[in-house]
């Protein structure tokens, strides 16, 4: 008989912001039975798959005119002011999921834009561009704050303004660091400058609990979005420190091949955006593949 070990990581799935999204949107599709929500409540297809089939729709800002319903629900990623101003001409009622973090955010950057605009000077975001919560953020600018990626694209920064720099919330502190040492040498001398680490510790904190649990492991098993930036910054460090580590989506993606030479430990792990469920069932699926090994 085998002594196969399968542990699932305790500290993987979703993070508060995302587990209050989603028994939000239960609670509200088990009393009427519909919700439409603005984009991808979770990066996340068998997760969006599940809420999907109790009846939640998911439509872009476009087709906010066209919804057949009273009501409209914002995900954790939060929203720009726009969006909340068309909802309300339309007469929505809005269901705010916005995580608290995210909310804390936005209120910030808008004081440091209230504050920087009369006097030329500028908010950083260091984010994703195009992403969810980056939109929002921007938003609180009129659109107006700047927005770099990565270390890479500092040159791009007028270091004449005076700055405020701040960061997505799922962005890594290690670069963000790089990014406020390098405005903080290289500024005009006598132009403020000033950078709040707003990376969220509960997200930032998985790196290095990750990094543990792949050591503990001979094989892992990562369990994620392919669309979700957090997914594949994790898995990223699986890899680095664990050589057998293999990515999937859903359990149909697991390769029998993977067991043959059969480890004694496995473990499954996943990022912010993955549902527990999810894991679960990867889990019960290999104890099949590897149950006659």
């Amino acid at each position: 008989m085998s002594s196969l070990v399968i542990e699932i990581d305790p500290s993987s799935g979703f993070c508060f912001g995302v587990v209050k999204a989603i028994e939000t949107v239960e609670n509200e599709l088990q009393d009427n039975g519909i919700l439409y929500c603005l984009g991808d409540i979770v990066h996340n297809n068998m997760e969006m798959q599940r809420l999907q089939n109790k009846g939640m729709i998911s439509i872009s800002k476009n087709e906010i005119d066209n919804i057949k319903s009273n009501k409209i629900f914002i995900r954790a990623h939060g929203e720009p002011p726009q969006t909340y101003q068309q909802a309300k001409s339309r007469g929505l009622t809005i269901i705010d999921a916005t995580c608290p973090v995210v909310l804390k955010l936005q209120s910030r950057i808008k004081s440091s834009w209230k504050y920087l605009k009369p006097i030329n000077g500028q908010v950083l975001i260091y984010g994703k561009k195009g992403h969810a919560e980056v939109i929002g953020l921007a938003g609180q600018t009129n659109n107006e704050a700047f927005i770099i990626e990565s270390m890479d694209e500092v040159s791009k920064i007028d270091l004449n303004k005076p700055t405020h720099l701040y960061a997505q919330t799922t962005k890594s502190v290690d670069e963000f660091k790089q990014i406020a040492t390098y405005l903080n040498e290289n500024i005009s001398e006598g132009t403020e400058f000033k950078s709040f680490d707003t990376i969220c510790r509960q997200v930032a904190n998985r790196l290095p609990k990750i990094t543990a649990f792949a050591q503990k492991h001979e094989l892992i098993i990562f369990v994620g979005g392919e669309k979700s930036s957090n997914a594949q910054m994790l898995f990223k460090q699986c890899l680095k420190t664990n050589k057998q580590s293999y990515f999937v989506s859903n359990k149909e993606q697991l390769n029998s091949d993977w067991f043959k030479m059969l480890p004694k430990s496995i473990g499954i792990c996943g990022a912010t955006s993955t549902p527990p469920w999810l894991m679960q069932q990867i889990a019960e699926e290999i104890k099949e593949i590897t149950k006659d090994k």
